[in-house]
């Protein structure tokens, strides 16, 4: 794992010295993985607290969901869900808040709140003034691949070389992002997992992760309970219980670190505390 250090206001990031864990809080009705228990914010402050007390370095909040076919949010709900849980959990965690988000508004106001990275699954192309926010607040964000929108992407998504596109395709979002006034230092990238990508690809790129180092930024890697996990466990007509596709989000976990990945976006913070301190001394053993 190539050592990346990202430090910015009063938050430093020392990646590739450890797998750094980020915890997922949706805050949203329609979670497919979570339905939906923390779309109430005491709940949700009170999950994120736990997250960090089970081991997680960056909490991502997310506030419209991006499941296959999902509607979207209206700004000012996705603004009503999202900020006054910032707001709050600021005042009681100490590592960064991530915001989820493809609006320029809601991230704008998030990092007011006391936010401290923008996860954009759009890479800054779903909103024209996303780029000159995160360039305006000086915080990392994530650029993330994704073919299509949540709407489209799974519709019957095609690549020649799906390895090969993804990391053209984050070479220039990269690129749009510096030209937008965004630091190198400042940027972390997602092949997205499961995002316009059938089985075989996601396997495929996770199979291949070591090609994104070529990028020279840190990797993101959003594994954690997608469906490519319980079809593969469905196969044969049986139901995959969670306690299953949790174990496969482990195995993929585990694949991730040892081809590069430097955070690892998940639900089960506690399990995957655990992997990520066995993988770790793995991949750094001699």
């Amino acid at each position: 794992m190539i050592p990346y250090d990202i430090a910015w206001k009063n938050h430093r990031l020392n990646l590739g010295h450890r797998t750094c864990i980020m915890g997922i809080l949706n805050v949203t009705p329609d979670s497919f993985s979570d339905g939906g228990q923390f779309f109430n914010a005491q709940h949700a402050i009170n999950r994120a607290r736990q997250m960090v007390e089970e081991g997680a370095d960056i909490i991502d909040i997310g506030g419209e969901s991006s499941r296959p076919n999902a509607d979207a949010v209206a700004l000012e709900e996705e603004l009503r869900r999202v900020v006054p849980v910032v707001k709050e959990l600021v005042k009681h965690i100490n590592v960064p808040i991530s915001v989820d988000t493809v609006k320029a508004e809601v991230a704008r106001q998030s990092l007011e709140a006391g936010a401290a990275i923008i996860n954009d699954i759009t890479a800054l192309t779903g909103d024209p003034e996303m780029a000159g926010v995160v360039a305006d607040f000086e915080v990392p964000v994530v650029l993330m691949h994704m073919k299509g929108s949540p709407r489209t992407m799974q519709n019957n998504p095609a690549y020649e070389d799906p390895v090969g596109e993804v990391t053209a395709y984050l070479e220039k979002a990269i690129a749009r992002a510096e030209a937008a006034g965004i630091a190198r230092d400042k940027i972390i990238v997602d092949p997205g997992i499961g995002f316009g990508k059938t089985v075989g690809h996601n396997y495929t790129i996770i199979k291949h992760l070591k090609n994104l180092e070529a990028l020279n930024v840190p990797v993101l890697m959003g594994t954690s309970r997608k469906s490519f996990i319980r079809k593969t466990l469905e196969e044969g007509g049986r139901i995959a219980p969670m306690t299953d596709i949790e174990l496969g989000t482990q195995a993929t976990v585990s694949a991730s670190i040892m081809g590069g990945a430097h955070i690892v976006r998940v639900h089960d913070v506690k399990s995957t505390a655990t992997t990520v301190r066995i993988m770790d001394m793995i991949a750094t053993a001699r």
